[in-house]
């Protein structure tokens, strides 16, 4: 038995070095970017301004638009040239909350954790009044309360239960959960997407005009999840020019909320004081991403591009989800600057806007430059998908499910119709992704590109004593790289250790700057860099996907 380990062993370092000699490894610039990565890092200062500085960027915000530009103009700092804001659209409306005050005033008095939706209406301003338990699921929901809502804030839901940690909620993966991720998934398991309590899109549009109509002061829903006061808040309304009004509407911690349902429930009267001050921004309709480039050499006309979305919702400051991986790339391309690098290819980078309403920044860029779907008939339709998806993945995330989206719907991803391939579609050779919160890399997801396997476990050999050993043949989604491999192109996401991703900070009021660790943004810097370098210098692009089997048209170039 021990010869036979040492056989299997000697022929595992025999595998290695083969793909080591067929797969060249750049290993002195990989040195000079650990260097540059480890000792003068400066990841967590970008993080910083992100998050502590500037704060939540929901897309088409101020506080979205002014972290951009900073970011251009750090791009541009570093060396970095045809750095412009690029532009898709319409986006729709922008929002942004301007202030926010919510207490219990009788039968005792406390302040609430609470956050309003976004592109939901402010109250006009503060506004006292009482507060009355109505669950509407019906019809006969509608008859039962209509005429008694006037002037009240509505509870809409009722105590829903606190789940008691028992385990701390953040967790790095062990070897044994990274032997079980780099197997392929059963064949013919179904996934288990979780199911909300919300209704209908056409019951919803009537149960608005109904709130609208009775003149509810606001509607208020517990936050979904642990407790402790963490609030997963995303969008309650559409964003859309044409968007009809609706309620203001606030998201309470579940234990404040539950503690008023009690108290209601015993037939003593809940008495409000709650001021909302929002604003709906119309003089640009449209969306932007950033996109910067570190010009190739005697293959510039290739790309490599790699990027993370930078927008954010709009409780937290945006954190983990994605401050962390914007600051990964923008680190990535300033080690590479600084180490003066000169790639063959083109590294192109990417701070997508529009991720959270369903991967929109980079959908419009991949149309616009490599192959376009037919979208959706109605975008509306889409968006209601989307609000749908982010409450229920709420759930999920806050009882403490899988980390990253592996199981989670995709909204927008699976359109049928014909491919229009773009000119510059044979020029991309891979696009390199980071949004599943601020853990260390730990591997990257294939996509079922069995051709690419040979080459990431090549590639990941010198950070191997950092923590990257797996190479995934699954397929991960609800991320930008969802853009480019849904058009037939490589697009990849790393795997990342879920620390408190899904059970605290993902979409959440403590999404915020505490709950990155510098090490682990700092090794995610290095790798980032090193896979962008190694595509970059590479004889060949990364290999591709076989297209699906359907109509396509060739749009001739200029």
């Amino acid at each position: 038995m021990k010869l036979r380990g040492a056989t299997l062993c000697l022929l595992a370092i025999a595998a290695t070095r083969l793909l080591l000699a067929q797969e060249a490894l750049d290993l002195a610039t990989i040195w000079k970017i650990k260097d540059e990565g480890l000792n003068r890092s400066q990841v967590m200062d970008t993080l910083g301004t992100l998050t502590d500085v500037h704060g939540p960027r929901l897309t088409g915000s101020p506080n979205f638009k002014a972290a951009q530009l900073w970011a251009k103009g750090k791009l541009e700092e570093w060396g970095l040239v045809n750095v412009h804001l690029e532009s898709y659209g319409p986006f729709g409306k922008g929002w942004s909350l301007e202030h926010l005050s919510a207490e219990m005033l009788q039968p005792a008095y406390s302040s609430l954790i609470a956050f309003p939706k976004s592109w939901t209406p402010g109250t006009a301003g503060s506004v006292t009044a009482d507060a009355i338990l109505a669950v509407i699921r019906s019809e006969d929901d509608l008859s039962r309360y209509r005429g008694k809502l006037k002037g009240m804030f509505v509870l809409t839901q009722r105590a829903r239960e606190v789940r008691l940690a028992t385990t701390a909620p953040a967790r790095r993966y062990s070897d044994e959960d990274l032997k079980q991720l780099a197997q392929a998934p059963e064949p013919g398991a179904r996934r288990n997407f979780p199911r909300g309590e919300a209704p209908s899109p056409q019951f919803q549009r009537k149960l608005n005009e109904f709130y609208l109509a009775e003149g509810v002061a606001a509607l208020l829903e517990p936050s979904g999840g642990g407790g402790g006061g963490t609030l997963f808040v995303t969008s309650g309304a559409r964003r859309s020019a044409d968007a009809p009004p609706g309620p203001p509407q606030l998201v309470v911690a579940v234990e404040h909320y539950n503690r008023m349902v009690r108290i209601l429930e015993r037939g003593i009267a809940v008495q409000l004081r709650v001021d909302i001050q929002t604003r709906m921004l119309e003089e640009d309709v449209n969306a932007y991403n950033l996109v910067g480039d570190i010009p190739g050499t005697d293959r510039e006309g290739e790309v490599v591009m790699l990027g993370a979305h930078f927008d954010s919702h709009h409780s937290g400051t945006g954190a983990t989800d994605n401050a962390a991986g914007s600051a990964v790339v923008m680190e990535a391309v300033r080690i590479l600057k600084a180490i003066g690098a000169r790639p063959r290819r083109t590294i192109r980078v990417a701070l997508w806007s529009g991720e959270e309403q369903g991967l929109l920044g980079s959908r419009a860029y991949v149309a616009d430059h490599f192959a376009s779907r037919p979208e959706p008939v109605s975008s509306q339709a889409s968006e209601s998908q989307v609000q749908a998806s982010e409450s229920q993945g709420q759930a999920s995330e806050s009882q403490g499910q899988a980390p990253g989206r592996q199981d989670r719907p995709e909204t927008g991803n699976q359109i049928p119709g014909p491919l229009t391939l773009k000119p510059e579609y044979s020029k991309l050779s891979v696009y390199f992704n980071l949004d599943n919160g601020g853990g260390k890399i730990r591997g990257i997801y294939l996509q079922g590109n069995e051709e690419a396997r040979p080459i990431y476990t090549a590639w990941l050999e010198p950070f191997r004593d950092m923590g990257m050993t797996t190479v995934s043949i699954r397929s991960t989604s609800g991320t930008d790289h969802v853009s480019f491999d849904r058009v037939g192109l490589p697009g990849f996401q790393f795997i990342q250790d879920p620390l408190d991703y899904s059970t605290r900070t993902h979409h959440s009021n403590m999404d915020v700057y505490d709950h990155v660790l510098r090490g682990d943004v700092m090794q995610a810097s290095v790798i980032m860099a090193s896979f962008v370098w190694q595509a970059a210098l590479r004889d060949q692009k990364l290999p591709r996907k076989p297209l699906p089997r359907e109509p396509m048209v060739t749009q001739p170039g200029p």
